[in-house]
C-alpha cells in the first residue's frame, strides 16, 4: 500500500513536528521529548491533564492538546506506547505546581511507562496521580471492568480532566471527576477490514468478505469474534443493545453520543448509522445530548467504527460543555477566557527537562574483560533482532499489533548505540543498555525488556573480576522477578516468562555444579528453547492477545521467541569477549 512518508523510522519524529508546526497557535513541542503542550502551560496553581499513547490514532491523544482539554501529551511510535522518560518528560514540563493527573488508555505498555513516569514525578515531590480509560465494554465482562481497554469513548474523560483542570479544580476534585467520567461511558466496536502501518506492504490481518470484527482494540488488533457483517440497522440495533445493557447503576435518561470512525469509514456512512442509532435510543427513553459523528480516536486506515455513550449528570454535563480549542476539538462554553501565558515557566520547564536527561547518565568506573563480553553480547542481540525482525513481527500480527520486531530492534540499536565507546563494567554497560532500550522501544516490550537488562546490570557485581557463572545466574533470577512483577505475567501465560524462568533455573543449576560461564549459558539455552516453544499450545493471559481467548492458542509468543534469540545472542556475545 502506497504511503505518504520519507523513512518508516523517522515518521513519528517528522509527524510530530509537522504537527507542532501546523498548530502552533494551540501548543508547541514539549522541551527534549516526543510530545507536545498546550499554549499558556504550565499555569501556576493548576492541576495539568497529560495524556498519551501510540501514533496512528490521530486525533487521539496529541490532537486534544489546548485550552480546556489535555495539557500535553506525550507521543509514542505507530501503537506503541511513549517511554516512561518520554512520558516524565512531559509531566514535568507541564507541572504548574497543583498537580498532574496522567490519563490514557488501560494497555499494558501504558500503564507500565506513565507508571514509571508517574513513580520519578512523586519521588520529586510532584503530586501526580493516574486515572485509567477503561470504556471497551467488549474487552472484558463487567465483573472484569478493570481490565477493559480504553478506546473512543475516552475523550469524553479527556474532556472531563481537562475541563475541571481549567476551572481550577484540586487534584483530587480533578482526579475523582476524571474516574467518575471513566465509570460513566460505554464503548463498543467493529472492524471491516485490517490496518496498514506505515512501511509495511500488507496489513496487520485480514478480514474475510461479508464478514465483521467484533470487539477490536484500537491497534490493528483482531475482534473478541467473527460475525456476519449487516445493514446498518442491524448493526446500530446490535451496538445499541450491548451498551443499554452495561447503562451505569442511577444512569438517568440523558447521554452523550460519539459514532467515531476508525479511519477508513466515510462520514456519509456513520450518518447513517447514527439515524438508526438515534431511533433506537428514542424508543428505549434515553435521550442523545449533543451526539458527535467523526474521527476520535483512529487505526489508522482502518475501515471500522465505535459506538459511544456518556451518561451525564449535574457533574458530568457542565464539564462537557466548558470552551475548548485544540487542533481536533473545539467548543463554546459558557466559561470562555483568555488564555494564561507563562514563558519564564517554559524556560524553567525546559531546563528541568534538560537537567533530569543529564542526571540519567551516571559516571562510570573502567570495567574489565566481563564488560567487553557485556558490550559484545548487545551487539550480538541487536544482528540477532534485526535479522528475526520479520519473523516476530509475523508472530505478533497474529495477535497483537505486529510491531514487536520493529521495537526489538530499535530497542536494541538504541542500546548499543548508549554503550559505544564505553570501556565500563558489565554491570554498567547492560544498565546504561537498558535505560536506551526503555526509552527507544516504548510499548509494553520497551518498558519490560528494558527493565530486564536494568535489572542484570543492577544485580551483577561492580567488579567484572567477580562476575562468574554464579554471579551471572543470581542476576538473571533478579531480573526474572523484576520482570514478573512489573508485567505481573507467571510461566504458563504466554509470555516471554516462559522462555526466562526455565533458561534461568538451568543457569541456576549449572552454576551450582561448578561449570564455567560458558558453559552454564550453553547447558541453559535448551530450557530457554523448550519453554519458547510450549508457548504455542498456550492460551495467552496477558497483553492485548489476552482478549482473544482460544483464538490466541496455536501461535508462537513474540516475546517469548524474540528472548530466546537474546539469550542465543547473549551467548555468543559472552564467547566474542568483545572481538
Amino acid at each position: 500500500m502506497k504511503r505518504l512518508l520519507n523513512e518508516a523510522s523517522t515518521f513519528r519524529e517528522e509527524m510530530i513536528s509537522g504537527f507542532a508546526a501546523a498548530y502552533v497557535r494551540y501548543l508547541r513541542r514539549a522541551p527534549g521529548a516526543s510530545g507536545v503542550i498546550a499554549n499558556g502551560i504550565p499555569a501556576r496553581g493548576r492541576v495539568s491533564v497529560v495524556v498519551g499513547g501510540g501514533s496512528g490514532h490521530y486525533p487521539a491523544f496529541y490532537g486534544l492538546v489546548g485550552q480546556g482539554l489535555a495539557s500535553g501529551a506525550a507521543i509514542g511510535d505507530i501503537f506503541t506506547s511513549p517511554s516512561g522518560e518520554q512520558c516524565y518528560r512531559v509531566g514535568k514540563a507541564v507541572d504548574g505546581g497543583a498537580g498532574i493527573l496522567f490519563t490514557f488508555g488501560n494497555y499494558s505498555g501504558d500503564v507500565m511507562n506513565f507508571g514509571m513516569a508517574e513513580t520519578r514525578l512523586r519521588a520529586e515531590g510532584i503530586d501526580a496521580r493516574t486515572v485509567l480509560v477503561t470504556d471497551d465494554v467488549l474487552s472484558a465482562r463487567p465483573e472484569e471492568a478493570d481490565r477493559r481497554r480504553g478506546i473512543a469513548g475516552g475523550f469524553y474523560v479527556f474532556k472531563s480532566a481537562g475541563a475541571a483542570a481549567a476551572r481550577g479544580d484540586s487534584i483530587a476534585d480533578v482526579e475523582a471527576l476524571t474516574r467518575h467520567a471513566n465509570a460513566r461511558v460505554r464503548t463498543a466496536g467493529v472492524g471491516f477490514a485490517g490496518c496498514t502501518v506505515p512501511g509495511q506492504a500488507e496489513p496487520l490481518f485480514t478480514v474475510e468478505a461479508g464478514k465483521m470484527e467484533v470487539g477490536l482494540g484500537i491497534h490493528g488488533e483482531q475482534g473478541v469474534r467473527v460475525e456476519e457483517h449487516p445493514p446498518a440497522s442491524e448493526l446500530a440495533a446490535m451496538l445499541v443493545d450491548i451498551l443499554l445493557a452495561e447503562t451505569p447503576p442511577g444512569a438517568g435518561s440523558e447521554a452523550a453520543v460519539l459514532v467515531n470512525g476508525l479511519g477508513g469509514t466515510k462520514y456519509e456512512e456513520m450518518f447513517v448509522f447514527y439515524n438508526d442509532v438515534a431511533k433506537l435510543l428514542d424508543r428505549a427513553g434515553v435521550q442523545p445530548y449533543t451526539p458527535m459523528i467523526g474521527e476520535f480516536v483512529t487505526s489508522l486506515d482502518m475501515p471500522g467504527m465505535s459506538l459511544s455513550l456518556f451518561w451525564l449528570d449535574d457533574d458530568l454535563k457542565p464539564l462537557l460543555d466548558a470552551t475548548a480549542a485544540s487542533p481536533a476539538f473545539t467548543s463554546i462554553g459558557p466559561d470562555v477566557a483568555a488564555l494564561r501565558t507563562s514563558n519564564g515557566d517554559e524556560v524553567a520547564a525546559a531546563a528541568a527537562a534538560e537537567s533530569s536527561a543529564a542526571a540519567a547518565e551516571e559516571e562510570e568506573a573502567p570495567g574489565g574483560e566481563m564488560g567487553e563480553r557485556a558490550r559484545a553480547a548487545l551487539r550480538r542481540a541487536l544482528a540477532a533482532m534485526q535479522e528475526k525482525e520479520g519473523e516476530l513481527g509475523r508472530l505478533d500480527a497474529a495477535a497483537g499489533d505486529g510491531d514487536h520486531g520493529a521495537g526489538m530492534v530499535r530497542g536494541m540499536r538504541a542500546a548499543v548505540d548508549a554503550i559505544a565507546g564505553s570501556a565500563g563494567s558489565a554491570r554498567s554497560s547492560f544498565t546504561r543498555g537498558g535505560i536506551a532500550f526503555q526509552n527507544a522501544a516504548g510499548g509494553a516490550s520497551g518498558a519490560l525488556v528494558g527493565a530486564w537488562l536494568i535489572a542484570i546490570g543492577n544485580a551483577l557485581p561492580a567488579d567484572d573480576a567477580a562476575v562468574d557463572a554464579a554471579a551471572l545466574a543470581t542476576a538473571m533470577a533478579d531480573a526474572q522477578a523484576t520482570l514478573q512483577r512489573l508485567g505481573q505475567a507467571q510461566p504458563g501465560d504466554k509470555t516471554m516468562i516462559d522462555t526466562l524462568a526455565p533458561f534461568s533455573d538451568a543457569l541456576a543449576t549449572a552454576a551450582a555444579s561448578g561449570a564455567s560461564l560458558l558453559d552454564a549459558w550453553a547447558a541453559a539455552l535448551p530450557a530457554a528453547k523448550a519453554g519458547m516453544e510450549a508457548t504455542t499450545d498456550m492460551v495467552s493471559k496477558r497483553g492485548r492477545a489476552s482478549r482473544l481467548g482460544e483464538r490466541s492458542r496455536g501461535t508462537q509468543d513474540a516475546g517469548a521467541t524474540s528472548m530466546y534469540y537474546v539469550l542465543q545472542a547473549f551467548g555468543e556475545g559472552f564467547a566474542d569477549q568483545g572481538e
